[in-house]
């Protein structure tokens, strides 16, 4: 009997997270049609991150990003029949529309996206303010002056 606890489904749908409560919460909420179309979620550096999306046989024109409240949603849509009126004798490439949404961690922007070669890129850099950044404190070994 194995008792490993595999974390890979908290990480699909969560970029820049270190907040264990939202991962359980996006991991817990099993969201039909969450598999198509296949995705990957990459890390590149410490603050650089990729989510590939499989999106074969659509245009630019075809699929729409938009980051709302923290949320990144990408959607696909059927195109209108080609002009040339093909008849499929087989059609083994989706073209289906989708809505795929990933949750951003605070101060994860979307840097860059891009259609290659049937592949969406979408580049994410965590850009993190200098207040919001953790501070070393010196520690001095004088006892400081009181003032009265």
């Amino acid at each position: 009997m194995s008792t490993a606890f595999s974390m890979t489904p908290l990480f699909r749908q969560s970029i820049g997270f270190d907040r264990f409560n939202d991962l359980f919460e996006s991991a817990m909420r099993n969201e039909s049609g969450s598999s198509y179309p296949p995705y990957n979620v990459e890390k590149h550096a410490e603050d650089a991150y990729r989510i590939v999306v499989a999106a074969a046989g659509f245009h630019e024109e075809d699929l729409d990003l938009q980051v709302e409240r923290g949320v990144l949603t990408v959607t696909g849509g059927r195109r209108e029949q080609d002009a040339d009126n093909v008849t499929y004798l087989y059609q083994g490439i989706a073209r289906r529309a989708f809505k795929l949404s990933f949750r951003l961690a605070d101060h994860i922007e979307v840097k860059a996206a891009n259609l290659v070669n049937g592949l969406l890129n979408i580049d994410l850099v965590r850009i993190v303010p200098e207040e919001a950044k953790a501070k070393r404190i010196p520690i001095n070994g004088a006892r400081p002056a009181l003032d009265s």
